[in-house]
This record gives structure tokens, sequence and C-alpha cells, in this order.
């Protein structure tokens, strides 16, 4: 048995070799575990005070540009409160502009860019405070484009991802743009696992520590569905939007078990992100008159054996930006390595 198992095991194909790596590389990322939690929705706690308290804090940002960008709007963006660890912002649709030059201005005062991973209009950036590379340890980048000929129109879909230790935790940020339309469930469901199977596969390690934190953000484009435009909109308008989570595509798809096993979301307290009429904060007037929807988010996930708190103290929208058809969205994470206990603990 031996001789065959030996005989077996050189003639594996490549390809045969590559889908085993990637799937057990996936699981650094998601689950392939036939048991589902689905996407547990967690408050909001106290705004944070960057006391000290907490080992590392974290402002993430995701925000489909429409191939815009005005100054005004990119300070709005990155806000004046500097007191954070790190500042994670990834983009889509971004326009032909040097968006990391412009960042670095904003930021040049207290913040340094610590990583980047670009894929044409496709971008992710990590800044950290002024002298922080001495709590920077083995930051990598990698893309994975998916679908046809989005990037010879500049709307390019996929995601990139950085993976870096920092301050001793391990984290994982994947940025993703995803096919768009109601009835192409199944196309981003199916992105969605590529994706996690294929990021960070080719140089898999058995024995890299696991990420204790990973993030995923961008615009996922779920959309609702079983309402139409008109009966959404009033909703909304009486402060009554979150009524409409139960129309929701991605939560949909990962109470069934298809997508983001284990992650956490803030509550959507906020208005649906896209589609607004350009310039304003009004939804979409042209003839399509598209139904509001969810179709920007923030989730993570704490690595299952590791000793992580983790407290989201926001998960909201940025009305006031409105160069693009979709509003960014923004959350604010602050971690704790927990020394007492083996399991994660989620702060609600």
């Amino acid at each position: 048995m031996e001789g065959l198992c030996g005989i077996f095991c050189t003639r594996l194909s490549r390809k045969t070799k590559k889908m085993i790596k990637q799937k057990t590389a996936a699981s650094i990322i998601d689950s392939d575990d036939r048991t589902h939690e689905g996407v547990r929705t967690v408050d909001t706690g106290n705004c944070c005070e960057f006391s000290g308290h907490s080992d590392v804090c974290l402002c993430i940002v995701t925000w489909n540009m429409n191939g815009q960008v005005s100054s005004e709007d990119i300070n709005k963006l990155v806000g004046k409160i500097r007191k954070l660890d790190l500042l994670v912002i990834g983009l889509q649709e971004v326009p032909r502009e040097n968006i990391a030059q412009l960042l670095k201005n904003v930021l040049a005062d207290t913040h340094i860019l610590l990583g980047e991973a670009i894929m044409q209009s496709l971008q992710l950036f990590v800044f950290g405070p002024k002298h922080s590379q001495q709590f920077v340890r083995g930051i990598k980048v990698d893309k994975q484009p998916v679908g046809g000929l989005g990037g010879l129109i500049g709307r390019k879909k996929g995601a990139v991802a950085i993976r870096i230790k920092y301050k001793g935790i391990q984290m994982l940020f994947v940025s993703c743009h995803l096919a768009a339309h109601v009835g192409n469930v199944e196309e981003r469901n199916d992105q969605f696992r590529h994706i996690s199977r294929s990021i960070f596969s080719k140089d898999w390690n058995p024995n890299a520590t696991p990420a204790q934190l990973t993030v995923w953000l961008g615009d996922f484009n779920y959309r609702l569905e079983g309402i139409n435009t008109f009966p959404a909109r009033d909703l909304i308008h009486e402060n009554l939007h979150e009524l409409l989570t139960s129309k929701d595509q991605l939560l949909q798809e990962a109470e069934r078990g298809q997508i983001f096993n284990g992650f956490r979301e803030g509550t959507l307290s906020f208005k649906p992100t896209y589609k607004y009429n350009i310039g304003s904060s009004n939804y979409d007037t042209s003839y399509k008159v598209r139904v509001p929807a969810w179709t920007d988010r923030i989730l993570f996930k704490i690595g299952d054996h590791d000793r992580i708190r983790a407290t989201l103290h926001c998960y909201d929208s940025m009305d006031t930006i409105s160069s693009s058809d979709h509003k960014p969205v923004k959350a604010h994470i602050c971690l704790n390595v927990n020394r007492q206990s083996s399991h994660p603990r989620i702060e609600q």
C-alpha cells in the first residue's frame, strides 16, 4: 500500500496539487466546514477615547468612487481623528489619479503609508502613525481578478489584499468589488469563494500564523430582493430602513451557508449606500430608479482559537460625501489581546 501511495502521490497533476493547496489555504480566510453560523450582527460600543486601553485601534473605510475624486471628499474620507493605530482604506472604481499620493498628502502630518495593493481601479491602503514601522512585521500583498472585461472600462472586479503583523497581531484585509445587478447572486457567491481560495494561495505556508483578524471590505454588490423601489424608499424616508435587512441578499446568502461563515457585522442602522444621484443625497432618479441597497460593507472575523477581544465602536456611512453614486462606509474596531482566555470574544 505504501508503494502504491507513493506512486499515486508522485503522479498528481500540477493542477490537482494547486487545487489541494488552494483549498487548504482557504481555511485561513473562510472555513469549508459543513456547519455554518451565518453573519452575526453586533452592536456598536461606546465611542473609543483612544486612551491606550486597547492594543490596536483600527479605522476601516470602503468607498466606490465611481471614477470621481475631489480633494474635499478625500479630506472628509480620512477625517480629523488621527490617534488610531491603523487606517485601512479600500477603494473601488478609482479614477486615473494618483490616489495614494492624495491620501499621503492629507495624512502627511500624522501618518505614513505602510502598505498598498493595487489592481487597476481596485486599490487598498494601510496607513500607520509616523514611526510605526517598528511595529510592522511581514507585510505581504496579493490580488485576484474575477469576471470579464471590467478592467477595460475602468471598473475592475476582484480583490486586493494585504497581510500585516502589527504589534504582534496578524491581520488580513481583503478589499473587493463583486459582480453587479440584483440577479447575479450566485455569481457573487462564486466570486467570494474563488477569492477566498485564491488570495495568498501561491505562497501559502502551512507553518505560518493564520490571521487573528480578517476584514473584508468593499462594494460586494449584494442588493435588496423581494421589494420594489418605492416601498423601499418609503421605509427609508420614515427612518425604518432597518426593516429592509430581511431583504438583504448578503445576509440571506450567509444564512444559507454560502458566504461569510462566522463573520461579524455591525447593525445596518445607516441608510442603504447605493444608488445616489451624484452630487446629492437623493436616491437614483434616472429611468432605472434602482432599488436602494447596502452594497458597501465591512465584515470581520476573529481567528478560531485566538485570544483576541474585538470591540466595534462605529459602523456608519459617510453621507456628507456626494461625488459618487455610493456613500462610503467606515468601521472603527479596537483589539485587545486577552491573556486570560483561549477563546475569542466579541464585545457588544
